[in-house]
């Protein structure tokens, strides 16, 4: 099984793969047949999960504007958010940026 499936994905997919039906995974987990079918084909479906590393592109530009000398508020009008969430956001991005050294 695939770490990216959800636990219900992962769970259904086990029981398929033990030879269970359909119709007794729906029971068991109280779904309709449906849903269980619709669930076993996405998870057949290739997954292109995207390896972020770093901070995000906003974090970048929020570290940029606070190196450059802007404020908290001049850049939260500029990205039409609270001084609040830019402090978090430059806080998030620091911690991105320690992990990205550190590993």
């Amino acid at each position: 099984m695939s770490s990216h499936l959800r636990p219900i994905e992962r769970r259904i997919v086990g029981l398929r793969q033990a030879g269970q039906s359909v119709e007794e995974i729906a029971r068991r987990l109280k779904r309709s047949p449906a849903h269980v079918e619709r669930i076993i084909t996405w998870t057949q479906l290739p997954h292109h999960r995207r390896v972020r590393s770093g901070p995000s592109p906003l974090s970048r530009r929020v570290l940029a504007l606070r190196a450059a000398g802007a404020s908290y508020e001049e850049i939260a009008v500029k990205f039409r958010r609270s001084p609040a969430h830019i402090k978090r956001v430059e806080g998030m991005a620091y911690l991105a940026k320690g992990i990205e050294l550190l590993g």
